[in-house]
């Protein structure tokens, strides 16, 4: 039984065709084709109807050995005259051949993401996912950062070591191909808080809030570099700075440069970036680099709905830096569970110049 009688009948494919089925729907650009497409892999719609057993048959052999579609055998040996096809046919035969998905064709998540081809267009002033959204529900760090609050205030602040900590992240398309080149024009905002939410003696304050807005210059690549496809190029311009005044102020603006590559079902990001706010005048930060380094890099692998990923940074003339890893494993839908851990430098930006070590658990949300 083939991938599409089968969906036609009601049957439903493994977990991991199906997951690969459902993300060649999703990156068609045109809505009715992608309903059609969400419609057959249902076998319950209309796409699934009208294609009709002979649409998604199989064939069969006849008496005299001859092939047939259906299990119907021809009145002669010479092939019949197909009837002419309805003005919709051509719907069908494009969703059997969408979900029909071959073992080793994966559809590239960073293709759809960036929508680096015509097929993942999505049109502007759509919402997409930029990094990480996630709520750990517990955050425990090994040792707190109130030096920072002490200098800013007598009475400063008494942190728990325990905090709920949430990740929010969304790029938008300002400009597609741009100026008549392969370029598209992305606006992204990712804001990462922590909250004393278990503080209740302090009134569970949030001891820090990170906000970072960017802009994004993203052109695709079509490399193949020992197996492994370069996917895309991005030139970004991103500030970042917490929302504070006087000692407790934490910002920087930097210029960076981003490649995107993958194999299968393994992808990583790697980043070099260069500071523009160098002057030292009126400056709460000016060692930042020392600590968050020029770049970094990230690396992820999927498999049966989870996902490991690595963040990792370092600066190797000061020989500081950071380690983030985690784990998001399968819930219901797009919810996934989440757990992540952290050692080095900057989980914050209050935290720049701090070290520390924390792991957490909560949620993750999956696009």
């Amino acid at each position: 039984m083939g991938p599409a009688l089968a969906l036609a009948q009601g049957a439903k494919p493994p977990a991991n065709d199906l997951e690969l089925r459902i993300e060649r729907c999703a990156v068609l650009g045109d809505a009715s084709a992608r309903l059609a497409c969400y419609d057959g892999l249902a076998g319950t719609g209309p796409v699934a109807k009208a294609a009709g057993p002979a649409a998604i048959g199989v064939p069969d052999s006849g008496k005299d050995g001859k092939l047939a579609v259906g299990g119907a055998v021809p009145a002669s040996t010479q092939p019949a005259e197909p009837p002419p096809a309805p003005a919709d046919a051509a719907i069908p035969a494009k969703v059997a051949e969408l979900t029909t998905i071959p073992p080793q064709d994966k559809v590239s998540r960073m293709v759809q993401w960036w929508e680096l081809d015509r097929s993942a267009k999505r049109g502007v002033f759509n919402f997409r996912p930029h990094r990480d959204n996630y709520l750990l529900l517990a955050n425990y760090s090994t040792s707190n950062n109130d030096t920072p609050f002490q200098e800013f205030s007598p009475d400063g602040l008494k942190s728990k070591h325990v905090e709920l900590m949430y990740q929010l992240s969304f790029k938008v398309k300002m400009m597609e191909q741009a100026f008549g080149w392969p370029v598209d024009l992305w606006f992204g905002y990712t804001q990462e808080s922590f909250w004393q939410a278990y503080n209740r003696s302090e009134s569970s304050p949030f001891r820090e809030t990170n906000y970072q807005p960017e802009l994004m210059l993203t052109t695709p690549l079509a490399l193949n570099l020992g197996g492994v496809d370069v996917r895309f190029l991005t030139l970004g311009l991103v500030h970042q700075s917490n929302g504070q005044t006087s000692t407790l102020s934490r910002s920087w603006n930097r210029v960076y440069a981003q490649v995107g590559a993958e194999k299968g079902n393994f992808a990583v990001n790697f980043r070099l970036w260069h500071r523009l706010d160098n002057a030292r005048s009126d400056n709460d930060n000016i060692d930042i680099t020392d600590y968050l380094g020029h770049g970094d890099l990230n690396a992820s692998y999927r498999f049966d709905g989870h996902e490991l990923s690595v963040t990792a940074r370092r600066n190797f003339h000061t020989n500081h830096g950071g380690l983030q890893a985690g784990w998001a494993f399968p819930l219901s839908a797009n919810l996934k569970g989440y757990v992540q851990v952290f050692s080095g430098y900057g989980q914050s930006l209050i935290d720049y110049n701090y070290a520390q070590k924390s792991i957490g658990g909560g949620f993750k949300v999956d696009f």
